[in-house]
């Protein structure tokens, strides 16, 4: 793993961000409101069920990387254990993940604070994974560009995480198989979407999340730990919070 020194050395540069439409901030700003309110009885159940299982705090705080290749803190809901230490990607099964927070992301809950970084404008409701920062800051420069726009919540590849976690079962190095051969491969699913996204386009995303979330309970794809967001790539909890 890069060292603070590294990661200055390595340093994306700052970038134009690519703003969003009038329209679609508009939306992000409706849709995580409704949401907000909707699910606050399963937020708050959620975030006592967290605390009282593992202890600690329920909510885990992580820099990742925004748009313009500006940092943000993004949140969701602790799964591992507070002393967990480990890898920076979490494959499809961790014995640091708690058994609480193994069913938070099997089925997405982790990610479910998120619709506060969404309607904080740090994320938008469809659009590229929000990745990690000290693995944005290696990227292979062609795929820079990724980092103009701002995160999604979901997206093309959110809704590929139980599958892509997979892949990085018994890989002697996850973090360069990722790096080398995930990270194009999404690059180029995220260019399409963004190439044709519009409020249709959020809506259709947004409409196929929960379907892809509720599937878990029958998904073949093992102890899966990816959500929305999806756990493939990201820095782990464990020493990171």
């Amino acid at each position: 793993m890069d060292t603070t020194d590294d990661l200055r050395h390595h340093a994306l540069p700052r970038m134009t961000p690519v703003r969003l439409t009038v329209p679609r901030r508009a939306l992000d700003v409706f849709v995580s409101l409704a949401l907000l309110a909707l699910l606050s009885p399963l937020l708050l159940f959620l975030t006592v069920l967290v605390r009282t299982t593992s202890g600690g705090p329920a909510i885990f705080r992580q820099r990742r990387m925004g748009e313009g290749a500006r940092e943000f803190t993004l949140y969701k809901f602790r799964t591992m254990r507070q002393d967990a230490s480990g890898p920076g990607l979490t494959c499809s099964s961790d014995s640091r993940v708690t058994g609480t927070g193994w069913l938070l992301r099997r089925f997405g809950l982790d990610e479910l604070p998120q619709l506060f970084n969404v309607l904080r404008g740090d994320m938008t409701l469809v659009g590229p994974r929000p990745e990690v920062a000290d693995l944005a800051h290696r990227y292979p420069p062609q795929y820079h560009w990724v980092f103009r726009h701002r995160p999604g919540l979901t997206g093309p590849c959110q809704l590929r995480s139980r599958s892509d976690a997979v892949l990085l079962e018994g890989r002697p190095d996850p973090e360069e198989y990722y790096l080398e051969v995930m990270v194009p491969r999404r690059a180029a699913m995220d260019e399409e979407l963004l190439a044709h996204l519009t409020p249709a386009t959020v809506a259709l995303f947004v409409a196929r999340t929960p379907w892809y979330l509720l599937s878990a309970a029958w998904d073949g794809s093992g102890r899966s730990s990816g959500g929305v967001g999806g756990d493939t790539g990201r820095c782990t909890e464990g020493g990171r919070s």
